[in-house]
Protein backbone atom coordinates (compact mmCIF):
# COMPACT_ATOMS: atom_id res chain seq x y z
CA UNK A 1 0.00 0.00 0.00
CA UNK A 2 2.71 2.41 -0.95
CA UNK A 3 2.39 5.15 -3.50
CA UNK A 4 4.14 5.71 -6.77
CA UNK A 5 7.85 6.50 -6.75
CA UNK A 6 8.03 10.28 -6.90
CA UNK A 7 9.24 13.40 -5.16
CA UNK A 8 9.90 13.17 -1.39
CA UNK A 9 9.15 16.11 0.91
CA UNK A 10 10.55 16.57 4.39
CA UNK A 11 7.81 16.65 7.01
CA UNK A 12 8.85 19.47 9.33
CA UNK A 13 5.65 20.45 11.12
CA UNK A 14 4.25 17.68 13.27
CA UNK A 15 1.44 19.83 14.64
CA UNK A 16 -0.98 18.92 11.88
CA UNK A 17 -4.25 20.49 12.74
CA UNK A 18 -6.32 17.40 12.18
CA UNK A 19 -4.43 14.51 10.63
CA UNK A 20 -1.21 13.44 8.95
CA UNK A 21 -1.46 11.68 5.60
CA UNK A 22 -5.10 12.63 5.41
CA UNK A 23 -4.61 16.39 4.95
CA UNK A 24 -4.50 17.39 1.28
CA UNK A 25 -4.70 13.71 0.47
CA UNK A 26 -5.23 14.46 -3.18
CA UNK A 27 -1.49 15.19 -3.17
CA UNK A 28 -0.22 12.97 -0.39
CA UNK A 29 0.19 9.24 -0.61
CA UNK A 30 1.81 7.82 2.52
CA UNK A 31 3.09 9.44 5.68
CA UNK A 32 5.46 7.41 7.80
CA UNK A 33 6.17 10.11 10.38
CA UNK A 34 9.41 10.88 8.58
CA UNK A 35 8.58 11.88 5.03
CA UNK A 36 5.67 12.36 2.72
CA UNK A 37 5.52 10.87 -0.74
CA UNK A 38 3.50 12.72 -3.34
CA UNK A 39 1.30 11.28 -6.03
CA UNK A 40 -0.68 12.93 -8.81
CA UNK A 41 -3.17 10.07 -9.19
CA UNK A 42 -6.38 11.32 -7.58
CA UNK A 43 -9.22 8.92 -6.84
CA UNK A 44 -12.16 9.87 -9.07
CA UNK A 45 -13.50 6.38 -9.74
CA UNK A 46 -16.97 7.14 -8.34
CA UNK A 47 -17.12 10.85 -9.17
CA UNK A 48 -19.66 10.50 -12.01
CA UNK A 49 -23.17 8.99 -11.74
CA UNK A 50 -23.32 5.29 -12.68
CA UNK A 51 -26.38 3.46 -13.97
CA UNK A 52 -25.15 0.34 -12.22
CA UNK A 53 -22.50 0.26 -9.52
CA UNK A 54 -20.61 -3.02 -9.73
CA UNK A 55 -18.74 -4.75 -6.93
CA UNK A 56 -15.46 -3.13 -5.92
CA UNK A 57 -12.38 -4.76 -7.46
CA UNK A 58 -8.67 -4.25 -6.84
CA UNK A 59 -8.06 -3.82 -10.56
CA UNK A 60 -5.66 -1.68 -12.61
CA UNK A 61 -7.82 1.44 -12.23
CA UNK A 62 -7.83 1.13 -8.44
CA UNK A 63 -4.08 0.50 -8.43
CA UNK A 64 -3.50 3.83 -10.16
CA UNK A 65 -5.33 5.80 -7.46
CA UNK A 66 -4.93 3.51 -4.46
CA UNK A 67 -2.54 5.63 -2.34
CA UNK A 68 -4.86 8.62 -2.65
CA UNK A 69 -7.95 6.47 -2.08
CA UNK A 70 -6.77 4.91 1.15
CA UNK A 71 -5.29 8.14 2.55
CA UNK A 72 -8.60 9.97 2.03
CA UNK A 73 -10.81 7.05 3.11
CA UNK A 74 -9.20 5.47 6.20
CA UNK A 75 -8.83 7.71 9.26
CA UNK A 76 -5.60 7.02 11.11
CA UNK A 77 -4.00 5.09 8.26
CA UNK A 78 -0.70 6.93 8.70
CA UNK A 79 -0.65 6.11 12.41
CA UNK A 80 -1.14 2.41 11.68
CA UNK A 81 1.73 2.43 9.17
CA UNK A 82 3.98 4.17 11.65
CA UNK A 83 3.19 1.54 14.28
CA UNK A 84 3.88 -1.29 11.81
CA UNK A 85 7.35 0.15 11.32
CA UNK A 86 7.88 0.41 15.09
CA UNK A 87 6.61 -3.12 15.71
CA UNK A 88 8.87 -4.52 13.00
CA UNK A 89 11.87 -3.07 14.82
CA UNK A 90 10.69 -4.78 18.01
CA UNK A 91 9.49 -8.18 16.81
CA UNK A 92 11.38 -9.15 13.64
CA UNK A 93 14.17 -11.58 14.49
CA UNK A 94 17.28 -12.57 12.54
CA UNK A 95 16.77 -15.44 10.07
CA UNK A 96 12.98 -15.32 10.44
CA UNK A 97 10.25 -14.57 7.92
CA UNK A 98 7.80 -11.66 7.83
CA UNK A 99 4.44 -11.76 6.05
CA UNK A 100 2.44 -8.82 4.69
CA UNK A 101 -0.85 -10.48 3.82
CA UNK A 102 -2.95 -8.40 1.45
CA UNK A 103 0.07 -6.18 0.80
CA UNK A 104 -1.50 -4.14 -2.04
CA UNK A 105 1.19 -1.62 -3.07
CA UNK A 106 3.53 -2.54 -0.24
CA UNK A 107 3.39 0.43 2.14
CA UNK A 108 3.91 -1.90 5.11
CA UNK A 109 6.32 -4.16 3.22
CA UNK A 110 8.66 -1.31 2.38
CA UNK A 111 8.70 -0.04 5.96
CA UNK A 112 9.25 -3.50 7.43
CA UNK A 113 12.18 -4.38 5.18
CA UNK A 114 14.07 -1.30 6.38
CA UNK A 115 13.63 -2.37 10.01
CA UNK A 116 14.47 -6.06 9.53
CA UNK A 117 17.82 -7.86 9.74
CA UNK A 118 19.32 -8.48 6.31
CA UNK A 119 19.02 -12.26 6.70
CA UNK A 120 15.22 -12.07 6.99
CA UNK A 121 12.78 -12.37 4.11
CA UNK A 122 9.60 -10.29 3.80
CA UNK A 123 6.84 -12.13 1.91
CA UNK A 124 4.35 -9.74 0.30
CA UNK A 125 1.12 -11.53 -0.63
CA UNK A 126 -1.83 -10.23 -2.63
CA UNK A 127 -4.44 -11.89 -4.84
CA UNK A 128 -4.58 -8.88 -7.20
CA UNK A 129 -2.27 -9.30 -10.18
CA UNK A 130 -2.38 -5.55 -10.80
CA UNK A 131 -1.25 -4.79 -7.24
CA UNK A 132 1.61 -7.28 -7.34
CA UNK A 133 2.84 -6.08 -10.72
CA UNK A 134 2.84 -2.44 -9.61
CA UNK A 135 4.62 -3.35 -6.37
CA UNK A 136 7.24 -5.25 -8.36
CA UNK A 137 7.94 -2.05 -10.32
CA UNK A 138 8.03 0.09 -7.19
CA UNK A 139 10.56 -2.20 -5.54
CA UNK A 140 12.73 -2.28 -8.67
CA UNK A 141 12.70 1.53 -8.85
CA UNK A 142 13.32 2.05 -5.14
CA UNK A 143 16.75 2.97 -3.81
CA UNK A 144 15.80 1.69 -0.34
CA UNK A 145 18.09 -0.93 1.12
CA UNK A 146 16.89 -3.69 3.37
CA UNK A 147 16.21 -7.38 3.57
CA UNK A 148 14.93 -9.32 0.52
CA UNK A 149 11.26 -9.15 -0.48
CA UNK A 150 9.46 -12.01 -2.20
CA UNK A 151 6.18 -11.27 -3.99
CA UNK A 152 3.31 -13.76 -4.13
CA UNK A 153 0.22 -13.34 -6.28
CA UNK A 154 -1.86 -15.69 -4.20
CA UNK A 155 -4.87 -16.21 -1.97
CA UNK A 156 -3.99 -15.84 1.71
CA UNK A 157 -4.68 -19.46 2.56
CA UNK A 158 -2.60 -20.76 -0.33
CA UNK A 159 0.68 -19.64 1.24
CA UNK A 160 2.47 -21.62 3.93
CA UNK A 161 3.57 -19.38 6.78
CA UNK A 162 6.64 -20.74 8.56
CA UNK A 163 9.28 -19.36 10.95
CA UNK A 164 7.47 -16.03 11.14
CA UNK A 165 8.35 -13.40 13.70
CA UNK A 166 5.90 -10.77 12.45
CA UNK A 167 2.73 -10.91 10.33
CA UNK A 168 0.66 -7.98 9.09
CA UNK A 169 -3.04 -8.16 8.16
CA UNK A 170 -3.67 -4.49 7.47
CA UNK A 171 -7.27 -3.95 6.30
CA UNK A 172 -7.27 -7.38 4.68
CA UNK A 173 -9.27 -9.88 6.75
CA UNK A 174 -12.45 -7.85 6.13
CA UNK A 175 -12.34 -8.94 2.48
CA UNK A 176 -12.10 -12.66 3.38
CA UNK A 177 -15.34 -14.62 3.58
CA UNK A 178 -16.50 -14.67 7.21
CA UNK A 179 -16.50 -18.46 7.41
CA UNK A 180 -12.81 -18.55 6.38
CA UNK A 181 -11.48 -15.98 8.82
CA UNK A 182 -10.89 -18.29 11.77
CA UNK A 183 -8.81 -20.57 9.54
CA UNK A 184 -6.71 -17.61 8.34
CA UNK A 185 -5.98 -16.51 11.91
CA UNK A 186 -5.18 -20.08 12.97
CA UNK A 187 -2.84 -20.47 10.00
CA UNK A 188 -0.99 -17.32 11.04
CA UNK A 189 -0.76 -18.40 14.68
CA UNK A 190 0.58 -21.82 13.71
CA UNK A 191 3.25 -20.24 11.51
CA UNK A 192 4.50 -17.77 14.12
CA UNK A 193 7.52 -18.39 16.28
CA UNK A 194 6.96 -18.18 20.06
CA UNK A 195 6.90 -14.50 20.92
CA UNK A 196 6.00 -13.58 17.35
CA UNK A 197 3.33 -10.96 16.66
CA UNK A 198 0.36 -10.29 14.40
CA UNK A 199 -0.80 -6.75 13.59
CA UNK A 200 -4.48 -6.89 12.58
CA UNK A 201 -6.24 -3.73 11.35
CA UNK A 202 -9.91 -3.76 10.35
CA UNK A 203 -13.01 -1.71 9.77
CA UNK A 204 -15.45 -2.40 12.61
CA UNK A 205 -19.18 -2.70 13.02
CA UNK A 206 -21.06 -2.17 16.28
CA UNK A 207 -23.95 -3.98 17.93
CA UNK A 208 -25.43 -0.74 19.26
CA UNK A 209 -27.35 0.87 16.39
CA UNK A 210 -26.84 4.42 17.64
CA UNK A 211 -23.10 3.90 17.95
CA UNK A 212 -23.01 2.38 14.47
CA UNK A 213 -24.93 5.30 12.99
CA UNK A 214 -22.78 7.91 14.73
CA UNK A 215 -19.43 6.42 13.73
CA UNK A 216 -20.61 5.83 10.17
CA UNK A 217 -21.64 9.48 9.95
CA UNK A 218 -18.30 10.61 11.38
CA UNK A 219 -16.45 8.46 8.86
CA UNK A 220 -18.47 10.01 6.02
CA UNK A 221 -17.70 13.48 7.42
CA UNK A 222 -14.02 12.54 7.35
CA UNK A 223 -14.30 11.57 3.68
CA UNK A 224 -16.13 14.79 2.82
CA UNK A 225 -13.40 16.79 4.57
CA UNK A 226 -10.91 15.01 2.32
CA UNK A 227 -12.73 16.03 -0.85
CA UNK A 228 -15.15 13.19 -1.58
CA UNK A 229 -18.64 14.20 -2.69
CA UNK A 230 -21.85 12.67 -1.37
CA UNK A 231 -22.20 10.92 -4.73
CA UNK A 232 -18.74 9.37 -4.46
CA UNK A 233 -19.37 8.26 -0.89
CA UNK A 234 -22.73 6.68 -1.78
CA UNK A 235 -21.49 4.88 -4.91
CA UNK A 236 -18.34 3.58 -3.19
CA UNK A 237 -20.47 2.29 -0.32
CA UNK A 238 -22.72 0.44 -2.77
CA UNK A 239 -19.71 -1.03 -4.56
CA UNK A 240 -17.97 -2.28 -1.45
CA UNK A 241 -20.83 -3.34 0.84
CA UNK A 242 -20.85 -6.91 -0.51
CA UNK A 243 -17.05 -7.20 -0.54
CA UNK A 244 -16.02 -5.69 2.79
CA UNK A 245 -17.88 -7.34 5.68
CA UNK A 246 -16.88 -5.77 9.02
CA UNK A 247 -17.11 -7.45 12.41
CA UNK A 248 -17.17 -6.21 15.99
CA UNK A 249 -14.05 -5.71 18.06
CA UNK A 250 -15.28 -8.45 20.40
CA UNK A 251 -15.46 -10.94 17.51
CA UNK A 252 -11.87 -10.21 16.49
CA UNK A 253 -10.53 -10.45 20.03
CA UNK A 254 -12.35 -13.72 20.70
CA UNK A 255 -11.10 -15.26 17.45
CA UNK A 256 -7.50 -14.30 18.22
CA UNK A 257 -7.71 -15.80 21.71
CA UNK A 258 -9.30 -18.99 20.40
CA UNK A 259 -6.42 -19.37 17.95
CA UNK A 260 -4.02 -19.38 20.92
CA UNK A 261 -2.62 -15.84 21.17
CA UNK A 262 -1.63 -15.15 24.77
CA UNK A 263 -1.67 -11.36 24.44
CA UNK A 264 -4.41 -9.59 22.49
CA UNK A 265 -4.17 -5.81 22.76
CA UNK A 266 -6.43 -3.43 20.85
CA UNK A 267 -4.17 -0.39 20.58
CA UNK A 268 -5.85 1.98 18.14
CA UNK A 269 -9.29 3.12 17.06
CA UNK A 270 -10.41 6.06 14.96
CA UNK A 271 -14.16 6.11 14.29
CA UNK A 272 -14.95 2.68 12.80
CA UNK A 273 -11.36 1.61 12.08
CA UNK A 274 -9.21 -0.20 14.63
CA UNK A 275 -5.98 -2.11 15.02
CA UNK A 276 -5.03 -4.98 17.35
CA UNK A 277 -1.64 -6.39 18.35
CA UNK A 278 -1.65 -10.11 19.11
CA UNK A 279 1.42 -11.93 20.44
CA UNK A 280 1.97 -15.67 20.50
Amino acid sequence: MCCHASTSLSFKNRNDRHRCADVNASRLGVCCGKKLVTTLARDDIYSLPMNRVGDFQFDAHVVQVFPDMIARSVPGYASILSMIEQLAARFVRPSSTVWDLGCSLGAATRLIRLRSPRNCVVHAVDSSAAMIERLRILLAESSDEGCPVELHESDLQAVEIRDASFVVLNLTLQFVAAERRAAVIQQIYDGLLPGGALLLSEKLCFEDSQQQSLLTDLHHDFKRANGYSDLEIAQKRTAIENRLIPETMETHVQRLKQAGFTTVAPWFQCFNFASILAVR
